[in-house]
């Protein structure tokens, strides 16, 4: 974003009522149009950099709400992304979240981070996992990491149930592979029941959204051109998520990172065009699916629609309509199903306090229409969610998918 665009800011306020952070906080300096002020005279050499500004321009959710109300148009994502560049060059950051950087940056990282984890969650002592918090949830509150990555334990070519009516390619993201693999079975059945053919690129790696979110675009170029040359090459209908924060990365930040280095952006385009989160492809595709006649009792639940679903895809109706038309579900929705959980990433870990205030909030909303489902697309969201529950809440979080699998009719 150039200093121009930054002076179109015309300090109208718009952006207090969309911002979660300022919204609960009440203080000015949490305000997208404070932020931007701070970085046009951080820009202009009248502000300097100090620990305090880069605490600043870090409490935020990455969420989008700002860029997505803005009536001048303004980017606040990707200045806020520069800026964090910027600060973590001039501050330094965490020991926690460079050791999370260096795991993302690169596959077999991640997979030694992976199994760490997965042999410290059968190790770890009842009392400890109890007791000791990361961010706002218990340790003992965090899903069991996958015994097998799910990507490991998928073909990376699945044929369909039915004759065959396209080709997608599926992205899966680090959630899916390493801790939520029961998003990664159901989305693959739904499509097979649908008639699609899968192609599960076993190349890709992570999409490298958090690299971005704290300033680490230079480790983050090398996940992102892994991830182009593992789809570019695939003829498909479309490029699913099962993640919107994976998809907003893949169609908006590929593109202008590439175009950025001053590389040929036409394979990155091209895949952009194509990327879709999984909830929108089913609903367009809805009559392609047949659910068990048999089943009567209708489930209840509720929605929390994540940020980037909203802000980013534009999703979130889409989705929630999704739900109130399957035949099997009684939707209840809560008065902020789609107001911020507080998870951003990493936010719940750097900022739980404020993250705390935020999802306590979210809960008792949840609670109050007496749902036995919690539906999310976003793996953060979920992990946000259920891991600020306590175990007599009797409310589960699942990604819709689950849901929708489990009531297919078997063919």
């Amino acid at each position: 974003m150039t200093k121009e665009m930054l002076q179109n800011c015309g300090k109208c306020g718009l952006c207090l009522n969309a911002c979660p952070v300022y919204k609960l906080l009440k203080e000015e300096q949490a305000s997208p149009r404070a932020k931007l002020q701070l970085i046009k005279a951080y820009d202009n050499n009248t502000l300097a950099s100090s620990a305090l500004l880069k605490e600043i321009v870090s409490k935020c959710l990455m969420c989008g709400s700002c860029t997505a109300n803005c009536p001048s148009g303004i980017d606040h994502y990707s200045k806020f992304m520069e800026m964090r560049k910027k600060m973590v060059e001039d501050q330094g950051e965490t020991p926690a979240i460079k050791s999370l950087i260096y795991l993302l940056a690169r596959e077999y990282r991640i997979k030694f981070g992976a199994n760490l984890a997965r042999a410290g969650q059968k190790i770890l002592p009842d009392s400890f996992a109890e007791n000791y918090k990361l961010g706002n949830i218990p340790l003992n509150n965090f899903p069991t990491l996958n015994t097998t990555p799910f990507r490991k334990a998928s073909d990376t070519i699945i044929l369909p149930d039915k004759k065959q009516v396209g080709t997608v390619l599926y992205f899966t993201g680090c959630a899916t592979n390493y801790l939520y693999d029961d998003t990664g079975f159901a989305t693959i059945g739904i499509l097979k029941h649908m008639g699609y053919k899968i192609i599960i690129p076993e190349d890709q790696t992570c999409c490298s959204i958090p690299l971005l979110f704290h300033g680490a675009a230079d480790k983050a170029f090398k996940n992102i051109t892994t991830n182009i040359n593992a789809f570019k090459n695939h003829d498909v209908d479309a490029v699913l998520v099962d993640c919107s924060t994976c998809g907003e990365a893949l169609k908006n930040e590929y593109p202008r990172l590439i175009e950025n280095q001053g590389q040929n952006p036409f394979d990155t385009k091209k895949i952009a065009s194509k990327v879709m989160d999984i909830l929108s492809f089913i609903d367009q595709h809805f009559d392609r699916l047949e659910f068990d006649s048999t089943l009567v009792e209708k489930l209840s639940v509720t929605y929390h629609a994540p940020c980037h679903t909203k802000n980013n895809f534009g999703a979130h109706i889409i989705a929630e309509n999704l739900i109130k038309k399957l035949p099997f579900l009684t939707y209840k929705r809560t008065p902020d199903f789609d107001e911020c959980c507080g998870g951003g990433g990493t936010f719940f870990y750097e900022y739980p306090d404020v993250s705390k205030k935020m999802v306590d909030k979210k809960i008792e909303n949840a609670k109050a229409v007496r749902a036995t489902y919690w539906l999310t697309d976003c793996p953060v969201c979920r992990m946000n969610l259920a891991g600020n529950l306590n175990n007599n809440d009797n409310l589960q979080v699942l990604h819709p998918v689950t849901i929708i699998h489990s009531a297919l009719k078997q063919i």
